[in-house]
């Protein structure tokens, strides 16, 4: 579930004001509450990864890997991308909203789907100048270079032909980017500014981390706060 971005604006200006440290303006709000949001997103992964090599807890509710994989898969999605001919490379872009690459998945007309096995740069050049790793439309192959996925053998997309000739698509598999919070406004007489939900986005990271996020967001204006159970 998201976290209200007024309910964490609110919070942290109740914060500042009772602690007398001046005012966060709705754009510096936006600014750093997008970079908290980042920071504690990229948490998920180092976490799970530090947790995959602890002694796990088997409760259901208490599983720290289990919850650490929730929170990840709230951004887990797939996309359909069009891959053109370069030389003898398929090329496609990959989604502009796209944190990590999961998979790259191509399908051969009514063939079962198969995996694009994604290689660096280096083993992929060696792969193809091999005569036993060669690869082939049921073994294809891929590289990321900047934002652009390398796949060999070079298939581009086609639909299904009027003749029945099969379809040639791609699948990107990957975990997307948080959308930025935004805490939208409008200015009465008096200069106020007064929330607008209409033009606002909450924060997309776990509600298990509202309290983290003030914590942070509040760090970023000077306000350490030692017990956040305070």
């Amino acid at each position: 579930m998201a976290i209200n971005v007024n309910t964490v604006y609110t919070t942290v200006l109740a914060i500042l004001n009772k602690e007398q440290r001046g005012y966060l303006t709705p754009d510096e709000f936006n600014k750093v509450g997008t970079q908290v949001q980042l920071e504690i997103f990229e948490s998920y992964f180092e976490n799970l990864n530090q947790q995959l090599r602890a002694p796990q807890n088997s409760t259901e509710y208490a599983n720290r890997v289990k919850l650490l994989q929730e929170k990840i898969a709230t951004f887990e999605t797939a996309a359909a991308v069009t891959v053109a001919l370069s030389g003898q490379f398929g090329q496609t872009t990959l989604p502009a909203d796209m944190h990590r690459f999961g998979m790259l998945e191509y399908t051969n007309g009514s063939k079962l789907p198969v995996e694009v096995e994604k290689l660096s740069r280096h083993m992929f050049l060696q792969a193809r100048r091999s005569q036993l790793t060669s690869p082939t439309q049921d073994y294809p192959i891929c590289y990321i270079e900047g934002n652009t996925l390398n796949i060999l053998p070079g298939i581009a997309t086609a639909a299904a032909g009027a003749n029945g000739s099969p379809a040639q698509s791609y699948m990107v598999e990957y975990v997307k980017k948080p959308v930025d919070p935004v805490w939208a406004f409008t200015v009465n007489s008096v200069g106020a500014y007064i929330y607008n939900s209409a033009g606002s986005t909450n924060f997309e990271i776990s509600d298990v981390d509202q309290t983290e996020l003030i914590t942070k967001i509040l760090m970023y204006t000077g306000v350490i706060i030692r017990d956040p159970e305070i």
